[in-house]
Formats: structure tokens, sequence, C-alpha cells
């Protein structure tokens, strides 16, 4: 989807890059079945910044593999670690407190690098609207048209990793939950820092299928819908009713769900996870959300993917090491 910004009243929506509808007119053809494509709004979303300083302070460490599992080498893959779980709380605040590390939704919009990406003559918006900030879910109570993400993504000043949704939210408590409101680079700033990487989203995929082949979701192919709750996703009416037949209505704990046969937690639904790959000009996200549902995203899906600018840190984003 192509997103043309005529005017800076927009801002909250320009680096929305959440999920779309699923489009059933498009079909895509696999080695596990035909199903409707996930097309996502991925194009037309500004850069905040040219650079947020990135890593390049910041030194590598020795890479322990504590806590992480081996997946082994496949026939196009060399063997690897990557993390059992999604980065969490705690690991983020210990990799902050010796770094100093300052996250993009911590620093303000560049209006200079803004402007290159909008049409001539934009104005300059208020300098109210040029604060740190990140979009945070909101609830429309109430049907709404799943083409208009601005329905339920609020840009709410002060939401960043310590308050992902605004200066009243916290993660006190929350040790184990996966850290979230992180762009790439704060991401691939981490991964430095622990001696790590991020993992190709081939890597990801393969590691998510746990040694199960043609199969769509980590546990195999029985209907995310169906059965035992194997992930965190949105049960319900998207956006405005969640029944929670999963137990949880926004972000989980790290392993609240059984692990794929691989050991590895979460890898559909809870947050999107940040991979190396570029595509189009932007960055690759996979395993879907707590925000996914069958009739609006099926991101949990193995092979579905999201992309994203660089600098944009979500509510329901976060990411997970390899080595």
């Amino acid at each position: 989807m192509k997103t043309h910004f005529t005017t800076l009243l927009a801002f909250p929506l320009l680096f929305a890059a959440c999920n779309e509808p699923v489009q059933q007119s498009a079909q895509r053809t696999d080695t596990i079945t035909t199903f409707p494509a996930a097309e996502y709004c991925t194009t037309g979303i500004p850069n905040r910044f040219a650079s947020t300083g990135g890593d390049s302070t910041i030194k590598k460490g020795n890479g322990d593999t504590t806590g992480m599992v081996w997946i082994p080498p496949s026939a196009s893959l060399s063997g690897f670690y990557m993390d059992a779980t999604e980065v969490t709380n705690a690991q983020f605040t210990k990799f902050v407190k010796e770094t100093k590390y300052v996250t993009t939704a911590e620093h303000a919009p560049v209006w200079e690098e803004l402007k290159k990406q909008l049409p001539a003559g934009t104005p300059k918006p208020p300098d109210s609207m040029l604060v740190a900030a990140s979009l945070v879910f909101s609830s429309p109570g109430k049907k709404v048209d799943l083409n208009n993400p601005g329905a339920w993504w609020v840009w709410k000043k002060g939401a960043n990793w310590k308050h992902p949704q605004g200066p009243s939210s916290t993660i006190k408590g929350k040790d184990k939950y996966p850290v979230v409101q992180l762009s790439w680079d704060d991401a691939v700033a981490y991964c430095k820092w622990a001696g790590k990487r991020l993992p190709t989203a081939a890597e990801w995929e393969t590691a998510a299928r746990g040694g199960l082949k043609n199969v769509k979701y980590p546990w195999g192919n029985e209907d995310i819908d169906t059965g035992k709750i194997r992930a965190n996703t949105w049960q319900g009416s998207f956006p405005n009713v969640n029944t929670e037949r999963d137990g949880v209505y926004g972000l989980a704990a790290t392993r609240s769900f059984a692990p794929n046969n691989y050991g590895l937690y979460d890898m559909a639904g809870n947050v999107w996870e940040w991979c190396s790959d570029d595509s189009n000009g932007e960055k690759v996200v996979k395993g879907g959300s707590f925000l996914c549902n069958s009739t609006y995203c099926e991101g949990y899906r193995i092979d579905n993917k999201m992309t994203s600018s660089r600098d944009t840190g979500l509510e329901h984003t976060g990411f997970r090491c390899v080595k």
C-alpha cells in the first residue's frame, strides 16, 4: 500500500508500519498450500532521522550462548544459536545501564530529514509535534474500517521502551516481558553489545519450524483458533473486542506458551521480531504479534512477514538474537 502525505497533520501515521487486512484477491503458491497473502502498509513511511547515532560507540560483547538454543544446519543454512525468548526488559535494561544507550523513540524527530521525503512545500509542523514519541495501540471500542490503521494507533508523546504505552505506563515488575518500542537500529546496537546479531528471515523461518516440514505454524498445521492456545494473538473482533481466550489482552511474559520443537518460545504472536534483511528499502519483521487476528492479519504464519522503516518502533515490535 502506497501512502501519500499532503500534510503533517497525519504525522502520527508516518511511522505506523502496521498490519493491513488480508487481501483476498492476492494468492500465493508455496510448499504448504495456496492461501490469501497478507499485505501490509510497508511503503511510503518516511524516516525520522538520517541517523540516531547507532552503535558506533558500543563495544562488541563475547557472545555468551546462555539462554540460547542450537538450531541444526539445513540444506541451505549452517547451524546457529538463537535466543530461546524475545529479548526481555531485564536484558535491555542491563544493556542501557552499561552503555548509556538512548533509543530512537527517545529522540525528537529531525525536521530536515523528514521534509526530504514529503511533498515539496509541506509546511513545518508545530514544535509540539516534533517531540520524542512513539505509536501505541488504542482500541477504538467499535468496528472500524480495517484499511485505516489510524483508527487504532495513537501517536503518544513519551512512549518508549521504558514506557511502552506512554508516560503513565511502566515496565516495573515486567522483567520477563519482551522489550518493545525499539527500532531496528536499537536492536542492532543491543546485538553488538551482546556479541550476537539479528537473524536473517531464512534463519528465523527455519528456527520457527522447529524441524517440522511444510507447516504453517511453529506447532504444525492446526489452525490457530482451534484446540489448545499456543500463542498470544487477538481473539475476537479486531480491533474493538478481544475475548482474551489466551488469557492475555496485550503483551505476554516470555515463556507463557509452549515452545516449539527446538525450545523456542513465541515464534508466533506476542511481538513482531526484527530481522537483518532489507526489502524494498525497509527492514523485515517476522512472527506476528498480540494484535494479529485471522480476519485481519496472519503475521503469525511462519512464511508471512511485515516490513518497516529502520527507525520505527511500535508497542508490538521486539527482537531476538542469533549467533
